[in-house]
């Protein structure tokens, strides 16, 4: 019996103000939960950071409650507004 675990997708959206160090930060919290990235598409639109990023999170070292955790402090201390959604859960919402 295999003890890999299969992929699983997650998108993660930050918005806020631009300043130096978002991805950093956001780097640093995804890599400390064993979380790889595997896309990340971000602009700055007047002065408003917009940023998506899917994550593979299917050999995290921690579950979806502490990620989110993790992330809603990241999101605090940098003024930011960060969500993280199950790939199919969030094409759901976002379908025109």
């Amino acid at each position: 019996m295999s003890d890999q675990k299969a992929s699983q997708i997650c998108i993660v959206t930050v918005t806020g103000a631009d300043r130096v160090g978002i991805i950093a930060k956001l780097a640093i919290v995804m890599a400390k939960a064993n979380i790889n990235i595997v896309d990340v598409d971000q602009k700055v639109m007047e002065d408003c950071f917009v940023m998506t990023m899917a994550v593979d999170i299917g050999k995290a070292t921690t579950d979806m409650g502490q990620i989110k955790k993790r992330l809603d402090r990241l999101g605090k201390q940098m003024a930011l507004r960060i969500t993280i959604h199950d790939e199919n859960i969030f094409k759901a919402m976002h379908r025109v």
